[in-house]
């Protein structure tokens, strides 16, 4: 089983996720996003690999070298906590040198190509880690192993593009929260809400798509909740 999984996402009208080039300037409404995911009830956060190593605190490109191996099995620093900060990270590129965001411990989801340094500087760090997959996450059985290994119910998906784009072509996503800014970003220099890393893969395996709710927020902002239905694949 695996959890009801929510896209949360904020854009411009013309579908760009980098707030920094939106304009004009004065329609950003600082703390918006972080405002709806509490007021869809936080919860458990999955990203892509591109935001896991802006969260990153490490300064060095990889984990310092280690002569210990480790059999590629889920390791948990902790199991107990109200929400976690999940990442996708199947190669091991983000040097954590920390445990948390925000009081949310980490989670990262590899696949058993990661060398063992990456696996002893998790650990070094208190980072928890899990395995989908021997050189690709399998997005599915990353999904199943969060709800039976440590109760997830429920996930918010927060991207980048790839990560929503790869759930999306998993059939994955249950729901899409998204909130469009009367702002424009106006060039193709910024990654949409769902990329495809500029590979045309066709139409998305959507089926059905319900309007569950529609607000329009202050400043002149529309919040939409869709239901999905992804076709079988």
């Amino acid at each position: 089983m695996k959890p009801y999984v929510i896209c949360h996402m904020v854009t411009s009208v013309d579908g760009r996720i980098w707030g920094s080039r939106w304009r004009p300037k004065a329609n950003v409404v600082p703390g918006l996003f972080e405002r709806l995911h509490d007021q869809l009830g936080g919860g458990s956060w999955l990203c892509g690999r591109v935001t896991a190593q802006e969260f990153a605190k490490g300064t060095t490109p990889q984990y310092p070298a280690s002569d210990q191996v480790f059999a590629r099995e889920h390791w948990f620093a902790q199991r107990g906590a109200k929400a976690w900060g999940i990442f996708l990270d199947a190669k091991g590129k983000a040097v954590w040198a920390r445990a948390d965001i925000g009081g949310d411990p980490i989670l990262v989801i590899l696949t058993e190509a990661v060398p063992d340094r990456h696996l002893a500087g998790l650990r070094a760090d208190g980072v928890s880690y899990i395995f989908a997959g021997a050189t690709e996450i399998d997005l599915a059985a990353a999904l199943e192993t969060l709800n039976r290994e440590l109760g997830i119910e429920r996930l918010l998906l927060e991207g980048g593009g790839g990560a929503n784009g790869a759930l999306l072509r998993a059939g994955l996503i249950d729901e899409l929260s998204l909130v469009i800014s009367p702002a424009i970003d106006g060039s193709s220099g910024a990654p949409t809400v769902f990329n495809s890393g500029g590979v045309d893969l066709g139409p998305a395996p959507i089926e059905r798509m319900t309007l569950a709710s529609h607000e329009v927020l202050d400043g002149g902002a529309i919040w939409l909740r869709y239901r999905l239905s992804s076709a079988a694949l």
